[in-house]
């Protein structure tokens, strides 16, 4: 299986690394980066997720990538794309998500690599429609999803989430062509359907910061 490893002008989207969990560790127990989510992650739990990220993207050649900085080789997050739980009331489907550290936000580096997330997604994967979803009252990831001109359509109740949560309300957004403009390094075309199937399997925690 190819592996994609798509990169923008100061992000590289890459295979998770060893040395990615100790940082990942990090971000998935800052409670302003999980503000949105039901729970913190144990170190365990993380590098279970970070093992799995890294398993589907072996396996499909695409994913939850991890990203680095160019300038510094630093770990910021994931960004990606990933096949949730077939019980959404969407399901099957594919959407893109991100996650990163608290001390890299303001920069624009979700809008950035989620830009071409979604090019890859569409031309070389070979994707016919991406969905993003959040909890309601996420307005910071709620403002990237226009910038992708991703439109909202509607919300639901996350299955995962518990019935008394005031996160179990979520937006669901959509995109079903890439109007976006092509980035200068594209991956190299792989087959469709070797890709995208099977959708099954996905990492234990999903959404976005």
């Amino acid at each position: 299986m190819q592996i994609l490893e798509p990169e923008t002008d100061r992000l590289v989207l890459r295979q998770w690394r060893q040395s990615d969990k100790a940082p990942f560790s990090e971000l998935n127990a800052d409670p302003s980066v999980m503000a949105y989510f039901p729970d913190l992650l144990s170190a365990q739990q993380s590098d279970a997720m970070a093992d799995r990220c890294a398993s589907l993207i072996a396996e499909r050649g695409w994913g939850f990538w991890a990203v680095e900085l160019k300038t510094s080789g630093s770990f910021l997050g994931f960004v990606g794309l990933h096949v949730p739980t077939d019980r959404l009331p969407f399901s099957p489907c594919v959407e893109i998500g991100w996650r990163l550290a608290y001390e890299h936000w303001g920069n624009g580096y979700a809008t950035e690599a989620a830009r071409e997330v979604l090019r890859v997604g569409f031309e070389v994967i070979g994707l016919q429609e991406i969905v993003s979803f959040t909890a309601v009252t996420n307005q910071r990831s709620q403002a990237v999803m226009p910038r992708l001109e991703m439109e909202e359509d509607g919300t639901f109740e996350h299955p995962a989430v518990p019935a008394a949560s005031e996160l179990k309300r979520h937006c669901l957004y959509r995109i079903r062509e890439c109007p976006l403009p092509m980035a200068s390094n594209r991956p190299d075309s792989v087959g469709v359907a070797e890709l995208c199937l099977p959708f099954q399997n996905p990492p234990t925690t999903e959404g976005k910061p």
